[in-house]
């Protein structure tokens, strides 16, 4: 799994009907009528051994804090503007290994002390990439018509983090009517990304020196091994390339229509065209061919058991780096339905199907029924399943053959089923009587899930938000 990293933004948006005699407006009511400040923060963690940086094996072990806060500020009766920054910071077994040899035994240059460097990718290493922050930051502005039911809105977002920035904008516009029980929304918008590709240490040694690569740089000096832990020279990743484009263009349309067809039931219908360009592949995730020799790095005892967790001192040098269609078309769809029972308990339900041009289906369905304990206080248990196929592109550890066009061991486009359970609390007191700092507490909302899927990768995840009015 790459980063795993969960994003949250809290947007709220009230609108009232605009009462009118006549062709006059005698009374407009503000879309917002106070500041609105939201705080979340989140953790997350995970656990697996299908790392795609060791090419479909080692450690996922994955741990990210996120934290955001969201300000909606009204501009006047029609016009609200919403900004939105977030910052996450994770530390990943996973990704540390794009370098997994022991630093501390070997140096910058290469130069070896007493002990050889060694790895493996069932632990995580000690280099610089084993974690990363990532900043973000939303600013999206709306205006609503006086009878409140044409809003607009445009946004842009900025995002960074070592090897990648992003850059997005879009747009929207939203009708409603039959009284407001009718409402359909249409959704654009253009992300224009940068990678700063960091290869696997073995391949950017490769593609710096070429087939000097051994007696320069970082292996000058280290022994590289056959499968039998014989010295060798042999090793030569002949098929790895640097990347000559890195941007990375992403584009979507969204259209929703949303029904109340009764007093306790709504629905809604959504359906998403996606289409991304440029370099889809992840420059790190290592590939291996089962028709290439293997060779490694590290103590040779550990190579019979390379693929196990008792291997904690070898680790398999790399034939080259994912390779993907520079291309991808995806085409979701789906609906919502939503059902209030009494005034105790409301049902909602949603399904998504999704379809993409490189061979992967998959069904999501989830369900939700909020209790109300009280005029403050509900309670909600959630569940959500999904499955899918593989992706074309998709072959796990040591089942790619060289003369493959494009090739990724990345389990996120396999084959696999998973499961979500997750309950949440929510504290709602619409007058805010109780106060921080002047500001008054409206909303504190905590959710925790555990996730699981039957390749072995398992996750947990908690967050907390709170909304305050600005008085």
């Amino acid at each position: 799994m790459k980063k795993y990293i969960i994003y949250y933004t809290l947007f709220i948006s009230l609108f009232a009907l605009a009462q009118e005699k006549d062709t006059t407006i005698v009374f407009k009511k503000r879309v917002l009528e106070s500041t609105e400040v939201d705080f979340l923060n989140s953790y997350y963690n995970q656990k697996g051994n299908h790392s795609a940086v060791g090419g479909g094996i080692g450690s996922e072990k994955l741990s990210d804090f996120a934290s955001n806060i969201t300000v909606a500020m009204p501009l006047n009766d029609d016009d609200v503007l919403t900004v939105d920054i977030g910052i996450s910071a994770y530390s990943s077994a996973s990704s540390s290994n794009i370098n997994p040899f022991n630093s501390s035994t070997t140096g910058a240059s290469g130069n070896t002390t007493t002990s050889p460097p060694k790895g493996t990718p069932w632990q995580a290493s000690s280099g610089a990439s084993k974690s990363d922050q990532l900043i973000g930051l939303t600013a999206n502005y709306s205006h609503s018509s006086d009878d409140r039911n044409f809003i607009w809105n445009a946004d842009v977002a900025f995002s960074n983090e070592f090897d990648y920035t992003s850059i997005g904008f879009g747009g929207g516009v939203t009708k409603l009517f039959n009284e407001k029980n009718s409402e359909i929304s249409l959704k654009l918008n253009a992300y224009l990304d940068q990678w700063r590709p960091i290869y696997p240490t073995e391949l950017h040694e490769y593609g710096t020196y070429g087939s000097n690569f051994q007696y320069n740089g970082f292996l000058r000096g280290v022994t590289i091994l056959d499968q039998g832990g014989n010295a060798t020279t042999a090793y030569l990743p002949n098929k790895f390339k640097n990347w000559t484009s890195t941007s990375r263009n992403s584009y979507s349309a969204s259209v929703s229509f949303s029904q109340v067809l009764t007093k306790k039931t709504q629905f809604s219908l959504f359906f998403d065209i996606l289409k991304q360009e440029g370099m889809l592949s992840t420059p790190y995730q290592r590939i291996y061919f089962a028709d290439k020799a293997n060779y490694y790095i590290g103590i040779a005892s550990y190579i019979p058991i390379y693929e196990t967790s008792n291997n904690i001192g070898v680790y398999q040098l790399a034939d080259d780096v994912e390779r993907l269609p520079n291309s991808r078309f995806k085409l979701p769809v789906g609906f919502r339905w939503n059902y209030y029972i009494n005034e105790k308990f409301t049902l909602r339900t949603y399904y998504r199907y999704y379809w993409d041009d490189w061979g992967i289906n998959s069904q999501t369905a989830s369900i939700e029924i909020p209790y109300k304990i009280s005029d403050k206080f509900t309670i909600y248990p959630t569940y959500r399943y999904y499955v899918q196929n593989a992706s074309k592109y998709f072959a796990p550890f040591e089942k790619h053959l060289s003369t493959e066009q494009y090739y990724t061991s990345d389990y996120d486009l396999s084959t696999f089923k998973s499961n979500q359970y997750g309950f949440g609390v929510n504290y709602t007191d619409i007058f805010t009587t109780t106060q921080i700092f002047g500001l008054g507490i409206k909303n504190i909302d905590f959710r925790f899930n555990h996730y699981n899927r039957n390749d072995g990768l398992s996750a947990n995840i908690g967050s907390i938000a709170f909304k305050f009015i600005m008085q």
